[in-house]
């Protein structure tokens, strides 16, 4: 996917240079607590986790431990539909790195990192070279993987392992990187803490990734009706919300629903990695699920039973079912058995994430469900699909 055109705000004019990023927001304040400063921002990588709340823990946990933290900037954005984080690195990479110095002051962390795939590290180090902050900040390349954002894998790969994930007990924030407790932040959000911190407003915006005629990354309010931030017009047939760990939602419902945790709580959507996709009419909405659900499967860790097993029979039923004619006796049935089977028991929530966006499909799609068991097809479009989906690979 080319790079996307951009709404200016957060990501500046388009000039990464340090001179630029100091012009338009002054050098970071060398006072202050940090944790006050996060006050009222939460998360941007998906969970929507307080961000003050969690540096505390982190700092009480390395006080406790009597041991140096370790922060962990994340722009390991895996999800194939996402483009707000790497946009961001592109584009204002020193307000990410303020937000690591601020992040390790406050939690008094000795080793500090900065992952993200392997094609932005060349202008991440230069973004350091300019700073003198070589040797002081570390950079990590990860791999082009639906997963490799994910917090425990992430600490596998900055170990220098297979960036596999594991059981989240003991949690990162306890006992991460080399056993000491870990800040996992997300870019975005440390870009939002460095605004805060010199008295500048961030914490009410989020940065998102706009499917539709055309592909963006824009800054929205938060709160904002979702019709104002994306077009939803009678071309339009359903929303997906949140990326593929998200849900679809019809094309009505999404246009009236405020991005917030509880506007979008209410239709059992989140906003996740950011992403809004507006899909067309002309489109089978359960071909382009199936599409998503086939590189979900091959796209895990293949450690445990509810990937290596439940999501490949999950992601065989969607296609069959993509298909137009009668499906087996039972294969809904059966779907909904396999996907309660693999619910809470990976050792990451790609089990989890996976199978919500399948149940959402198959409710928001039952006309065209009912369509294809009498042997047609809505869809008049055969385009390429609509949602990018890299080459299916292990």
């Amino acid at each position: 996917m080319s790079a996307p055109p951009i709404t200016r705000g957060l990501l500046g004019t388009g000039d990464p240079s340090l001179g630029a990023h100091l012009a338009a927001h002054g050098p970071l304040p060398t006072h202050g607590d940090p944790v006050l400063a996060a006050a009222g921002l939460t998360g941007r990588g998906g969970a929507g986790f307080p961000t003050a709340r969690k540096l505390a823990s982190v700092r009480d946990a390395a006080r406790a431990a009597r041991t140096p933290a370790v922060v962990v900037g994340n722009g390991g954005e895996g999800e194939p539909a996402a483009a707000k984080d790497a946009t961001l690195l592109a584009r204002s990479p020193h307000l990410v790195l303020d937000g690591l110095a601020l992040a390790a002051r406050a939690v008094g962390a000795d080793t500090v990192v900065l992952a993200a795939g392997h094609h932005q590290l060349a202008g991440l180090d230069r973004a350091l070279a300019e700073r003198g902050d070589r040797g002081r900040v570390r950079l990590v390349g990860l791999a082009d993987r639906f997963l490799a954002g994910e917090e425990t894998a992430l600490v596998a790969a900055v170990e220098g392992g297979p960036p596999l994930p594991r059981g989240k007990n003991p949690p990162v924030w306890q006992r991460g990187v080399q056993g000491r407790p870990t800040l996992m932040q997300n870019v975005e959000t440390l870009a939002r803490l460095a605004l805060l911190a010199r008295g500048e407003s961030a914490a009410g915006h989020t940065l998102v990734t706009r499917h539709g005629h055309t592909v963006d990354v824009a800054e929205v309010p938060l709160g904002a009706r979702l019709g104002d931030v994306l077009t939803v017009d009678a071309g339009v047939q359903a929303v997906l919300v949140g990326g593929y760990h998200g849900s679809w939602l019809p094309a009505h419902v999404a246009a009236g629903a405020t991005l917030d945790r509880d506007g979008l709580a209410v239709h059992g959507a989140a906003l996740g990695a950011g992403v809004l996709a507006a899909l067309p009419a002309d489109r089978c909405g359960l071909r382009e699920s199936a599409t998503v659900v086939g590189y979900l499967a091959a796209q895990s860790a293949g450690q445990c039973g509810p990937c290596l097993n439940g999501l490949p029979r999950i992601a065989a039923a969607l296609d069959r079912l993509a298909r137009p004619g009668p499906p087996p006796a039972g294969l809904l049935d059966d779907v909904a058995r396999w996907s309660g089977l693999v619910v809470g028991r990976g050792a990451c929530s790609h089990p989890d994430g996976s199978v919500r966006f399948v149940a959402s499909a198959l409710r928001v799609f039952a006309p065209e469900l009912a369509a294809h068991a009498a042997g047609w097809c809505t869809a008049s479009s055969s385009a390429r699909p609509f949602l990018p989906v890299p080459a299916v690979t292990r």
